[in-house]
């Protein structure tokens, strides 16, 4: 039985979303994505608590949310689980968990927040972007 990885996200950005391109030009965007649960506990207290995610978006589908996502945009994000290490400058191993996104949806109204989009131009507000899944070719296989 094949497993399942999928992740659903509603949040808010907790910073401008970050782009850069990697030696062969393809554009990644990261940015972090903050998720809030609310409580009343067993004494009568509101409580609440904050998760914050890592996403990374890549190719023309990461350059959109570079172009119109910013700092407290409401934002949908549906995607997979990704872990990894890599060793700092220092030489120590260090390790991250991350959300690679596959589909992003601008949420809440574009009026809300300052938008990146060229003067005369509104950032979308409930627009949703997928990422086209890239072709497969039989070298790349693993059985």
């Amino acid at each position: 039985m094949a497993g399942v990885n999928k992740v659903i996200l509603v949040g808010r950005l907790g910073a401008d979303p970050e782009m850069r391109y990697t030696n062969s030009g393809t554009g990644v965007c990261n940015f972090n994505l903050a998720t809030s649960e609310n409580w009343t506990d067993k004494q009568g207290q509101k409580q609440e608590r904050t998760e914050w995610h890592r996403i990374v978006v890549w190719a023309k589908l990461g350059e959109l949310c570079n172009e119109y996502l910013k700092k407290g945009r409401q934002t949908y994000v549906e995607g997979r689980l990704q872990s990894r290490a890599w060793q700092d400058k220092e030489g120590n191993k260090r390790y991250t968990t991350e959300i690679v996104a596959n589909t992003v949806q601008f949420l809440g109204s574009a009026d809300r927040t300052a938008s990146k989009a060229p003067e005369g131009e509104s950032a979308p507000s409930e627009t949703t972007f997928v990422e086209e899944p890239a072709e497969v070719q039989d070298e790349d296989i693993p059985f």
